[in-house]
């Protein structure tokens, strides 16, 4: 049982860090303007958010164009320490390979899992036809992802079911993930 809580507590702070570290890679690549003078609160949280751990990253790691690498490895980073200290906390059972392996599949599980909930935010958003801030940047982040759905997927009775088929992919692409984090660690 303390493994349990011990496991979700870590799961929810690295969930929260490491997302936000892969909101700021993705807003980033984006160009979304993320400042406190831009009037955007998303990029205010990401960056009290991250700050901390992607600065110092900076340093060491470059820009690839419009990827923030220093970003995406701290994502990584975060995961790896939760990883690390599971491992810790199961008396180093498996080898630290393993963990390595996990991390990296910790990341991709973020993406997928912070995209459905950005998916969900936007469905949600755009039934009540709210005009705001957070709207706008929430729209523009999924946009890229629903645009080529949008082609095959025509409007049923005036209703976009682009949302509800990314959800759909977004939930294959996790069982899948799954999958292979499976075979990876055989």
């Amino acid at each position: 049982m303390l493994f349990q809580i011990f496991s979700l507590l870590l799961e929810v702070v690295a969930g929260v860090l490491g997302g936000a570290c892969l909101l700021r890679l993705y807003m980033q690549y984006q160009r979304i303007p993320m400042s406190s003078r831009s009037g955007n609160p998303l990029g205010r949280f990401v960056f009290a958010l991250t700050d901390w751990l992607v600065l110092p990253l900076r340093r060491f790691v470059p820009s690839a164009g419009r990827w923030d690498l220093s970003s995406l490895l701290a994502a990584w980073l975060i995961e790896l320490a939760m990883f690390s200290l599971l491992w810790a906390f199961t008396s180093f059972v498996a080898s630290y390979v393993s963990v390595l392996i996990l991390a990296a599949f910790g990341v991709v599980r973020l993406v997928i899992s912070g995209l459905t909930g950005l998916v969900i935010v936007y469905a949600v958003l755009s039934w009540v036809q709210s005009h705001t801030v957070l709207s706008d940047i929430i729209e523009r982040l999924v946009a890229p992802f629903l645009a080529p759905i949008r082609r095959f997927v025509p409007l049923v009775g005036g209703v976009d079911l682009s949302p509800l088929v990314l959800l759909v992919l977004l939930q294959v692409a996790a069982i899948v993930l799954g999958h292979l984090q499976g075979v990876a660690l055989l």
